[in-house]
């Protein structure tokens, strides 16, 4: 999808998936940093234009410490957090039911790892009729190959891939 970016805050959603210190703890320290930079810029802005945000968290068997959101871009309070017990959020939570009932249309995305959650999110997200905008510059993946070729070769066909500056500019 090569559409101009347009954003209506009253039924568009940002989705922060797996930023666990776990997922964040395995990237290097330059990519994490600016992934938690431009998170934090994409969550300061969209709160501040009355945006939602949603907040997605795996944990299978016990809560660890290495289990929790980053303490640099945990939920403010009333925002909704949804925990999963699969890659992706739709199949083990009800998400998709909270989403609906806010009027949500559009999610933005950003997660560790785009082959995981951020993959199974689009995929399923777009076979159930959202529209979809994925922040390729808060996304984050082991393996530099699978993550350009998600963001140049395949999300393309179901979502609008863009850096998290050009989201803030239609935010805007």
């Amino acid at each position: 999808m090569t559409e101009q970016l347009s954003i209506n805050n009253s039924n568009t959603a940002v989705i922060i998936m797996d930023y666990q210190n776990r997922q964040v703890a395995s990237l290097a320290e330059g990519v994490r940093d600016e992934l938690l930079r431009k998170a934090n810029e994409v969550l300061a802005a969209s709160r501040n234009k009355g945006t939602p945000v949603f907040y997605v968290e795996g944990v299978r068997g016990e809560r660890t410490p290495d289990r929790e959101i980053h303490e640099s871009v945990t939920p403010k309070a009333g925002e909704v957090v949804v925990t999963k017990s699969r890659t992706g959020p739709f199949s083990t939570t009800e998400i998709d039911d909270v989403l609906k009932k806010q009027g949500i249309e559009t999610l933005v995305l950003m997660g560790i790892s785009t082959s995981g959650c951020v993959l199974t999110t689009v995929r399923w997200a777009s076979d159930i009729g959202y529209k979809l905008v994925v922040l390729s510059d808060c996304c984050a993946d082991q393996d530099d190959e699978v993550q350009r070729v998600l963001m140049e070769k395949l999300f393309p066909r179901q979502a609008t891939v863009v850096t998290s500056q050009e989201f803030l500019r239609a935010l805007a």
